[in-house]
């Protein structure tokens, strides 16, 4: 298993940033790559491609993107976008901000939550419908408040005006964009002037072909080619422009199989024990459990999931600083469950409410392999 370094992963990369760009100290440590002298008074992007692991990029060693290579980072736990884009907008942990998975147990809200659609897992109208915000949910402020400079985000337009995006956001600037071409093309727009600015450019693609055919596919090979070709043309439109190009991933992916996807369905004795659908992530499961079934919980996972997988208690891994350094925020506990079941190799394990679609995912997430949890540090002065 491989816990995150909070001396040296994506959260000490918006440390580097905001140190550099008039924020202040985040409470973590900035990466000695980018000193602030670095950073200040030049345009600086961070180029986040969502799912682009260190294990992906070694697949392609004489890309544009595998030379901007210049070290390697962690990514958060669990090692999942939700968790991971958070910590970018916030420049903490998930020790601080809370956001702990894709679904989560909302005690203030009653519901089990998709955090980033924001909306009930379930189905139904979002939050925001009854009036709530993420921003009453996110442990932390966004960044962009306390930067120096004026901010950016560049994101898919399908997500930039979402609840979620922003109250992330803050008081930066938000930005659509409508397929590869018009994503580097606004990003080269942003920063060629050459002022002072931040711009934080997520890209989406390369995740969700992972997710569909696997991040070994041809699929994802195609477009990761394409994204490089188009990356290596924005490095030459903004040769001279001063800026400061930063690139990195949320997290990294492994691919899983059908003989490896375990179904809660298939385990109704495991089923009984909990209080509560199973949240997180299906490479990292919390576990809710009812009253007086503890013992009953681990004996049946030792005994019958003992190769899939290793319970760990939530209070444990806060303690041990799974979730990030410093004093946890007061609801983190409320939000990681009584056990966390730890996947091993690359096996999954899934529940399904009655409003959801069979699990197909072949690329997967969320757990504690290095596939998952070590991404690059791309940095390239132009």
């Amino acid at each position: 298993m491989n816990r995150p370094d909070y001396a040296r992963s994506i959260v000490n990369l918006v440390a580097a940033v905001s140190g550099g760009l008039g924020g202040g100290d985040t409470g973590y440590a900035p990466l000695a790559e980018l000193p602030p002298e670095r950073l200040r008074d030049r345009p600086v992007a961070l180029l986040l491609i969502d799912g682009m692991g260190d294990a992906l990029l070694r697949q392609f060693p004489d890309s544009h993107l595998a030379r901007a290579r210049c070290g390697g980072l962690s990514s958060v736990f669990p090692s999942t976008t939700a968790s991971a884009v958070t910590s970018l907008s916030t420049g903490v942990a998930p020790q601080q901000h809370a956001i702990t998975g894709w679904h989560m147990w909302l005690r203030e809200l009653g519901s089990v939550a998709a955090i980033l659609p924001f909306a009930p897992r379930h189905g139904g109208a979002g939050y925001d419908r009854a009036g709530w915000t993420p921003a009453q949910l996110i442990g932390a402020p966004p960044l962009y408040d306390r930067l120096a400079v004026p901010a950016t985000v560049l994101s898919p337009s399908w997500i930039a005006d979402s609840p979620y995006s922003r109250a992330s956001a803050g008081r930066a600037q938000r930005t659509g964009h409508d397929g590869l071409e018009d994503f580097f093309a606004k990003l080269v727009k942003l920063l060629r002037d050459g002022r002072p600015r931040y711009l934080y450019a997520y890209w989406a693609e390369l995740d969700h072909l992972a997710h569909e055919y696997g991040s070994a596919s041809p699929q994802v090979r195609a477009h990761f080619l394409a994204l490089d070709r188009a990356y290596a043309a924005a490095c030459t439109a903004l040769r001279g422009s001063g800026a400061l190009l930063v690139t990195s991933a949320d997290h990294g992916f492994i691919d899983t199989a059908p003989a490896h996807t375990l179904m809660l369905a298939d385990h109704p004795d495991l089923d009984a024990m909990l209080a509560l659908p199973l949240c997180g992530e299906s490479r990292a499961a919390y576990c809710y459990l009812r009253p007086g079934r503890e013992a009953d919980f681990l004996g049946y996972v030792s005994g019958e999931l003992g190769q899939a997988c290793v319970a760990v208690a939530g209070a444990q891994l806060i303690a041990e600083g799974w979730f990030g350094r410093g004093a946890p925020h007061p609801r983190l506990a409320q939000r990681v469950g009584d056990y966390v079941l730890l996947m091993q190799e690359n096996y999954v394990l899934r529940d399904r409410l009655a409003n959801e679609k069979p699990f197909r995912q072949i690329g997967v997430h969320g757990g504690v392999s290095a596939a998952e949890m070590e991404v690059p540090l791309l940095c390239v002065d132009l």
